[in-house]
């Protein structure tokens, strides 16, 4: 027996692992439920939103399927098979569709007389001293027997419910947990009313009888029954420029302190997952290992964004990521550094115009994590236009120089980093700095020299935009592929406007880490 427990402990914490950015549930969820005793968690939120996918997720995740009942009053058996397929993979799965069946049957068919299956009076006493003695050890904590004090004044009796009490109390001192999905469809079947209902669940099962209460609501608003339960939480839907986005609002978690009340979610796959809030990069020295593109395409160092592109960005394109005022600079720059690193690895040169905000030393520091110094210092340049001059190799001092000059040390560099013009380079540009420096006219004659010269040299452009440029219709029109980098609760996103796609959550790449990336369809 104490194998078996582990043997489920074990599996529990594996399915429960945080992935490099995404995990299943909530953390604060999961304290929740897990503290000791039953509580009761409301689950509200429109249709559509993943209420269904949510509660079978907490049987299989924090719960015990072989001490889990799962009531639904809208699907059947076949019907979570063909929703939710990854049940037929689980181990668990007969369990908990065993139980939702048990549980429908005594709903819905007709009372029948049982015979009882009498165990040995040996047994019986046997049975009844080990819960005694359980209950001894802590009575407030380890009830032996079900409370019914709510279930028998019940004005209207619901079919089944009393067998229901009945398989709790056998199973007791163990926790327990219960579905209820939906509330609405249960109570509105039998003319019970929601809140009489739900406190009668609330006092004899979670309060008093160490079972946790799922209870689903298929509406967002319920003010007259959210004082009744220990928790609620809203899942909610909207759109961003008409692009699907999902989240998890956390209103009332007792006993649990809130960390973050909303986490953006997906249900990619049937699945519900949640993503944790982006974190700063961590110390670490691994080498980049190159992600390889095609014949007429440059990889931008992600599977997923090369998936996107088919393939990548296209020789001789250029290419814009629009970093919205939410978004910080290194939630942007975990998809620009993979660009960075993958272009570096295959021997090209980078020339940089660096967005406000960021230091020229502190990007190479962070580069240099990945790949060698000495590649950073003989492939990549930065523009620097305000001093006159610099020891550093990777820096194009400009500053206080004339134009026949400027022009020199620009050939000079560019020669450099390009093997002489054999080799195709990056040209990367913040077009905040170029705006700022140069005024909206200038930098749009600039933009169109640039976006020219990389088309004829099969070079690759890529441009950062900021809100509130004045030449950003431009940028968009003269843009091969053009994208927006958002955050939605602390996770940074992006979604294509050229190519159109849906909305993408930025994460660690599972398998290889940092400073790797994968992109997570929100749907």
């Amino acid at each position: 027996m104490e194998s078996s427990k582990e043997t489920k402990e074990e599996n529990k914490n594996e399915i429960r692992a945080t992935s490099k950015g995404r995990m299943a549930i909530p953390p604060e969820v999961v304290q929740f439920i897990e503290r000791s005793g039953g509580c009761s968690l409301l689950i509200k939120g429109t249709a559509g939103t993943g209420k269904t996918t949510l509660s079978l997720q907490l049987i299989e995740e924090i719960g015990d399927p072989d001490r889990s009942f799962y009531l639904s009053t809208r699907v059947s058996d076949d019907s979570l098979y063909s929703q939710f397929p990854w049940l037929e993979e689980k181990e668990m799965k007969n369990n908990i569709v065993d139980s939702s069946k048990v549980f429908l049957e005594a709903i819905y068919e007709e009372e029948e007389e049982e015979e009882d299956d009498e165990l040995p009076e040996s047994e019986k006493k046997k049975l009844e001293s080990a819960k005694k003695f359980l209950g001894s050890i802590d009575e407030d904590k380890m009830p032996t027997e079900v409370d019914r004090t709510h279930l028998r004044s019940l004005e209207r009796k619901i079919p089944g419910l009393e067998r229901i009490y009945d398989r709790i109390d056998g199973i007791l001192p163990e926790r327990t947990m219960l579905i209820v999905d939906s509330v609405e469809g249960l109570t509105h079947k039998y003319g019970l009313d929601a809140e009489t209902f739900i406190m009668t669940l609330q006092k004899d099962l979670a309060e008093n009888s160490n079972t946790n209460l799922i209870l689903v609501l298929e509406k967002a608003e319920a003010k007259n029954l959210e004082y009744l339960v220990d928790g609620v939480i809203n899942l909610n839907r909207f759109y961003l420029e008409n692009r699907i986005v999902r989240e998890i609002r956390l209103l009332k978690l007792r006993g649990v302190g809130i960390r973050q009340p909303g986490y953006l979610m997906t249900l990619d796959g049937g699945r519900f997952t949640c993503f944790e809030p982006f974190r700063s990069i961590e110390e670490t020295h691994n080498d980049w290992i190159t992600v390889e593109g095609s014949e007429d395409r440059y990889s931008t160092g992600s599977k997923d964004l090369d998936d996107i592109l088919e393939g990548g960005f296209p020789k001789g394109s250029y290419n814009v990521f629009e970093v919205q005022e939410d978004v910080s600079t290194e939630e942007y720059f975990s998809v620009i550094r993979p660009i960075f690193l993958n272009t570096l690895s295959k021997g090209m040169g980078v020339l940089a115009i660096l967005s406000g905000g960021t230091h020229p030393d502190n990007l190479k520091d962070d580069i240099t994590r990945f790949i060698s110094e000495d590649k950073f210092d003989h492939k990549f340049r930065i523009v620097d236009y305000f001093s006159p001059h610099s020891e550093k190799p990777y820096m194009m001092a400009l500053g206080g120089k004339k134009r026949d000059e400027v022009g020199k040390i620009y050939n000079k560099h560019i020669s450099d980093i390009s093997d002489e013009g054999k080799s195709p380079i990056l040209d990367y540009t913040g077009f905040d700095t170029l705006e700022y420096l140069m005024g909206n006219e200038i930098a749009i004659k600039d933009l169109l020299e640039a976006v020219a010269n990389t088309k004829v040299s099969h070079n690759l452009g890529i441009g950062i935009i900021k809100h509130g440029l004045k030449l950003t219709s431009e940028i968009k029109n003269m843009a091969d592929n053009y994208f927006v980098l958002s955050s939605i609760n602390k996770t940074p996103c992006i979604y294509g406007i050229k190519p159109k796609t849906g909305l993408y959550a930025i994460i660690t790449d599972s398998d290889k880490g940092r400073p790797y990336i994968s992109l997570v369809p929100i749907r």
